[in-house]
């Protein structure tokens, strides 16, 4: 049975790997200070603090695996204008996202099998901000150049890449405008994020991308009416 780790596996993305993985008939642990959904071992863990990912994977006790899935980092906690962005608040952002993708892996490589895969989510902020964004774009961001530098690093033995999610939801009260932003014609799902999960684990000749998940959203022009 092939063996997965997925960051963040409590959060509605992570979750979503972690269900598909499952029913693919992966055997999955999901590295959350929360609990996962049913079918994931839930793995105690603050991926930005290096002593809770050595006790994690402690606690784990594999001696093998196949798939890391870097998910975790929190949004929206420092979205506030940089002149009042405080140190801590940028630093806490960019430890959950960049460097609990870091420690993750690097406790990871020595257990990844030949053909493994590593899979960093970045996002589309890499690419296009909002105002006060700084810390999440920079977290993003550096999370596209890591995976390219772990591609050329690990490779062939293991493959890297990444996945640039726009705008995924799961509610249920989003607008008509809303999903008319995007050339597909609605919001992303959770579900999309794992699909792609699911083919960046099994594409064999791709290592060192970013996959822009988005709905075509960034190839849209928009103008003001």
């Amino acid at each position: 049975m092939k063996r997965a780790i997925v960051t963040g596996g409590a959060g509605l993305i992570g979750a979503g790997i972690c269900r598909a993985l499952a029913t693919e008939g992966w055997e999955v642990a999901s590295f959350d200070l929360r609990e996962g959904p049913e079918g994931a071992r839930h793995i105690r863990c603050d991926v930005g603090d290096e002593a809770s990912v050595a006790a994690g994977f402690g606690t784990l006790g594999w001696e093998g695996l196949d798939l890391l899935v870097n998910n975790a980092g929190i949004a929206g906690a420092a979205a506030r204008p940089v002149t009042e962005l405080s140190l801590a608040d940028w630093r806490r952002v960019l430890d959950s996202h960049l460097t609990g993708a870091f420690l993750m892996t690097r406790a990871a490589a020595p257990l990844m099998r030949e053909g493994g895969s590593i899979i960093n989510m970045a996002s589309t902020r890499a690419f296009m901000s909002e105002p006060d964004t700084e810390a999440y774009s920079a977290a993003k961001g550096g999370i596209v150049a890591l995976t390219h530098a772990l591609a050329i690093s690990l490779g062939p033995r293991v493959r890297v890449n990444a996945i640039a999610p726009g705008w995924i939801s799961g509610a249920d009260d989003l607008r008509p405008e809303d999903h008319e932003q995007h050339p597909v014609g609605r919001v992303g799902r959770a579900e999309d994020v794992a699909g792609a999960v699911l083919y960046l684990a099994g594409a064999g000749f791709m290592t060192g991308q970013v996959l822009v998940l988005d709905g075509g959203m960034t190839r849209k022009m928009i103008y003001a009416e």
